[in-house]
């Protein structure tokens, strides 16, 4: 067993384990409960849950989705998110190794998710974790050498591009938190990848949306949060943005 596949098994468990935490940050930001106090419980008995019972992703195995003291169902919503952590903290580890890429992409992605999920459940973007986030993207960004002028250009691009939007339809395309997202994407990626982000989260919301209609999940004027393509966007470009856009200038150039 090599020393790669070790690390890759930690980073993986220690994303299942921050992927835990996320889920009860998003429960009591929701709730506007205090972070620290009381211990992990259960939403539904609000009885306090053990250590056994709050091992990520084994114990809603062993429970068999339910909990130990009122047998009410648990959410999917909390294994889910925990096995996307892992992927997503091991994808990382795959693409920068342990470096401080690695680090600062990882705190990034921690923000994200709770973007993405808050977004996708209560259709909000809450400013107690996209503004924290645009100073640790800015720190990191600036740290990671990505220029000044890429990340100040980025940032006012990107929100200045859903503030037209927001502007023109008087808040009916979009929420006044993708134009504060939109910031965020410029300090993390700069001008340049933030367009390849762009570029996807429209690809994939569009593949969505008319995948929702076609199955009869939502019609045309159904509202759907954007934030969640931004930000999976976001990390789709963080991982893998420079060999898209190396991809799209062949494709122009030899067609």
């Amino acid at each position: 067993m090599n020393s790669a596949f070790i690390v890759g098994l930690f980073v993986f468990f220690f994303g299942l384990i921050i992927g835990s935490f996320l889920n009860v940050v998003l429960w009591r930001l929701h709730r506007h409960e205090s972070l620290a106090w009381p211990r992990s419980y259960c939403p539904k008995c609000r009885k306090e849950i053990t250590w056994y019972d709050n091992i990520p992703v084994l114990s809603f195995v062993i429970l068999g989705g339910h909990c130990r003291r009122c047998k009410k169902s648990i959410s999917w919503q909390y294994p889910i998110i925990e096995l996307a952590t892992g992927v997503i903290f091991l994808l990382l580890y795959f693409k920068f190794g342990i470096s401080s890429y690695f680090f600062i992409n990882l705190l990034i992605s921690v923000f994200l998710l709770l973007i993405f999920v808050h977004d996708l459940k209560y259709y909000l973007i809450l400013d107690q974790v996209i503004y924290p986030a645009m100073v640790i993207a800015f720190l990191g960004s600036a740290y990671l050498g990505l220029g000044f002028i890429n990340i100040v250009v980025g940032a006012i691009v990107g929100s200045g591009f859903f503030l037209i939007q927001f502007v023109v339809s008087k808040g009916k395309w979009i929420g006044d938190g993708d134009i504060g997202l939109g910031f965020l994407m410029g300090l993390i990626l700069g001008w340049k990848m933030l367009l390849v982000a762009l570029f996807l989260a429209y690809m994939l919301g569009a593949i969505v949306g008319i995948t929702l209609i076609m199955t009869g999940r939502k019609e045309m004027s159904s509202r759907i949060p954007f934030g969640p393509f931004l930000t999976l966007a976001t990390l789709l470009t963080i991982l893998y943005g420079s060999n898209i856009l190396a991809w799209y200038i062949n494709l122009t150039f030899y067609s």
